[in-house]
């Protein structure tokens, strides 16, 4: 009997028994199971070891833990509200988003997101703007700064950022920055050196507990948030690198969106950075100081909530507030996002409003940060062309903005792609902002790369190479892994 009678047969039940985990004990949807049932049966054994380190399910799990989150009194505050909403006669300033309160109940029960009144909200859609506001920002911090990013270069923009937090750490101001060990893999602790020295605290998120190996490979923390002071929050798509600020030739000018809040609003911000951080950095725990809550002026009259998602969450919050968004729509629904692979509840809900005679216009990148994602996005659109929708191709470089604008009177701006891995496998946050003014803003900044985009028709669509058609086949069969 030769080596290959014995070794294939028990490739084959090796693989059975994978299989059989991944169907009857991890449980995964349908599609996704297929997915990975695919790659199983094409590289056997070397798909489980893939598995591993990108399939494990966190699913449900309890994650974020802070022992003093009563002190704050945020179950009583949503209560509170709870109670509120479903009086009759209650009622927001901006009588557009009154129509909304299905929605808004739905992330207060279900997320603890609260609506947060009265902020002021600077919409930012270029990186230049956007950091030398930051900048200044943390150069007028006079108690704390806390960031967090997904991804954090150590190139030029990223030390000029490392630069102004140190200064402000040796001046006394308690610097915490948060980031993502895959997202920022190129970053090393030493590079905090001098910021730790003068007593700056650095939180890594999910690292490595052994050299280049990570089983949690797949879950990562997408979130980019920053807190000054309890008084300026941001939130949106704009990590720290030099490629934010258009400065790489491959990806030309970087177009993104990301809000800059003052307001009540930011104590949720705060609190989202606390869960997270905790977490991260147990030798630093965070507990409950009011100072970290001080008490807000009112700045604007923009109706907020900050609504987080995740792996170990049991729904998939930011999911369900697009499609509840989607389906309330009367005119139009405007959408910006680098990947579109939506799961079949969304793209469902976008083709009923299509259908429906609804403006729906989908605006995504001409060149891809991630080829299989951009060629499966690419497969996705056909989808909606089909429906009626109009699809945008930027042209003018590279948009990460992930946007979505309903009727010009509510949107979400955050860190979430229309894609299944910021649906579930990616930790997530979003503002949901119940505002006409904001949303009106946002329409005119879509309108504006309207006239640097090509319009997708169905007849330029069918023109398309035929590698590129095998490209998208190939990797539609992915998409729910990717």
């Amino acid at each position: 009997m030769d080596i290959f009678t014995v070794f294939v047969p028990l490739l084959f039940i090796i693989n059975m028994l994978f299989a059989i985990v991944l169907i009857f004990i991890e449980r995964k949807d349908a599609s996704t199971t297929w997915a990975w049932l695919l790659i199983l049966f094409f590289i056997p054994v070397l798909g489980f070891i893939i598995y591993l380190f990108l399939g494990q399910n966190l699913t449900r799990r309890k994650m974020f833990h802070w022992e003093d989150i009563e002190k704050i009194g945020i179950e009583d505050a949503i209560n509170m509200q709870m109670e509120k909403m479903k009086d009759p006669s209650f009622s927001h300033d901006d009588p557009a988003i009154q129509r909304y309160n299905d929605l808004i109940y739905m992330h207060l029960v279900n997320n603890d997101a609260l609506l947060s009144m009265d902020n002021e909200i600077t919409v930012f859609s270029d990186g230049k703007e956007k950091f030398n506001t930051l900048l200044e920002d943390i150069r007028q911090a006079k108690e704390f700064i806390h960031i967090q990013t997904y991804i954090f270069r150590n190139d030029n923009l990223g030390k000029k950022i490392i630069q102004a937090l140190t200064e402000k750490a040796k001046s006394g101001v308690k610097v915490r920055v948060l980031y993502d060990e895959l997202g920022s893999r190129k970053l090393r602790r030493k590079n905090f050196n001098d910021l730790v020295a003068h007593g700056g605290e650095i939180g890594v998120f999910f690292p490595s507990k052994l050299a280049l190996i990570n089983l949690r490979l797949n879950y990562r923390n997408h979130r980019k948030l920053i807190n000054i002071d309890g008084q300026i929050g941001y939130i949106g798509g704009f990590n720290i690198g030099d490629e934010y600020l258009g400065l790489k030739e491959k990806f030309g000018y970087w177009r993104d969106t990301h809000l800059r809040i003052q307001g009540p609003v930011v104590d949720a911000i705060q609190t989202r950075f606390i869960l997270d951080w905790n977490h991260a950095s147990k030798q630093h725990y965070i507990g409950y100081e009011k100072s970290y809550f001080p008490d807000k002026k009112t700045y604007g009259t923009a109706a907020v909530q900050i609504v987080s998602s995740g792996p170990d969450s049991e729904w998939e919050q930011i999911k369900n507030g697009y499609i509840k968004m989607i389906m309330s729509a009367k005119k139009s629904i405007y959408i910006q996002t680098p990947y579109f692979i939506p799961d079949l509840s969304l793209l469902n809900a976008l083709q009923i409003a299509a259908l429906s005679g609804k403006d729906v216009r989908l605006m995504i990148p001409n060149k891809p940060d991630h080829p299989f994602i951009y060629w499966a996005t690419l497969s996705h659109v056909a989808n909606l062309l089909k429906a009626g929708a109009k699809v945008y191709i930027y042209e003018n470089g590279f948009i990460h903005s992930k946007t979505i604008v309903i009727d010009q009177e509510i949107n979400s701006v955050g860190t979430a792609n229309i894609d299944i891995r910021s649906f579930k496998l990616n930790f997530e946050v979003n503002a949901f902002i119940y505002d006409t003014v904001v949303s009106k803003k946002l329409v005119e900044d879509f309108e504006r790369d309207m006239e640097k985009s090509t319009l997708l028709t169905q007849e330029l669509y069918d023109k398309r190479p035929r590698m590129v058609r095998f490209k998208e086949s190939i990797s539609r069969l992915l998409s729910p892994i990717l």
